[in-house]
């Protein structure tokens, strides 16, 4: 097996305000590899966006310790995080986080520009990724100009854009159709099969069987590790 893109050791997090005291994940082990997919599912306050920060670096864990591609997050400074978040893990917010001033496509090359790529070659890949979620007639619109879901879809182009090492999905379809839908879940399984490793939140099982690995969290606990069966028939068949 591939040495882990992702490796979370006894991972906790918990929540202190006052003398209240909320375990949000608690001794959680998961090993993610190049090229594998595992879901994230579970009831609403169960753990999985806190899994998803911890494991973007977006937050730090109270216990335990998260590596991506060999380094130890603790041990980076705050100006090497940030430059493993723009480089190497590709983040789609359930809430998108677009940029309200910045089109489309600004909102997509962002990453890389901070990086320091060109101005036109980051606008190159930012086209390629939208045309890759079914936006790539609107890269000069801005977000209010967008619908809920074409706004999803940039948030999940600037998650895919450039080489991305490790994607990470909190909730990624959840503002589109079936059709739509299904789409993006062949996007996240190709660039899978191309050497990435994602992890995906969903409330939906459907979804969740497009994965290699379905993780069950309860209470902040892996509850379950089911296998996913990778391409699972049509949407709208399950649906049916």
């Amino acid at each position: 097996m591939n040495e882990a893109m992702l490796s979370m050791r006894r991972v906790g997090r918990t929540h202190s305000k006052g003398a209240h005291r909320v375990d949000a994940l608690v001794d959680v082990e998961l090993d993610v590899a190049p090229g594998e997919w595992v879901a994230i599912t579970g009831r609403s306050g169960s753990g999985k966006t806190t899994l998803l920060n911890l494991a973007g670096g977006l937050d730090e864990p109270t216990t335990g310790t998260v590596q991506v591609g060999g380094e130890h997050l603790a041990d980076m400074s705050k100006t090497e995080l940030a430059r493993l978040r723009r480089r190497s893990i590709g983040y789609v917010f359930q809430d998108y986080n677009l940029l309200p001033t910045l089109t489309a496509a600004e909102n997509v090359a962002l990453p890389l520009e901070l990086d320091g790529v060109g101005l036109a070659e980051a606008r190159r890949h930012a086209e390629i990724a939208l045309q890759q979620v079914g936006l790539g007639a609107m890269p000069d619109r801005y977000p209010d100009q967008l619908s809920g879901g074409e706004q999803q879809r940039v948030a999940i182009a600037r998650g895919i854009v450039g080489p991305r090492t490790l994607l990470l999905a909190d909730e990624p379809t959840g503002a589109l159709d079936d059709l739509t839908s299904e789409s993006i879940l062949k996007i996240l399984r190709a660039r899978c099969d191309d050497g990435a490793a994602a992890i995906m939140v969903t409330h939906e099982p459907s979804f969740a069987a497009w994965a290699d690995r379905v993780v069950r969290l309860r209470d902040g606990r892996i509850e379950s590790v089911t296998e996913g069966s990778k391409i699972p028939p049509n949407l709208a068949e399950l649906r049916a």
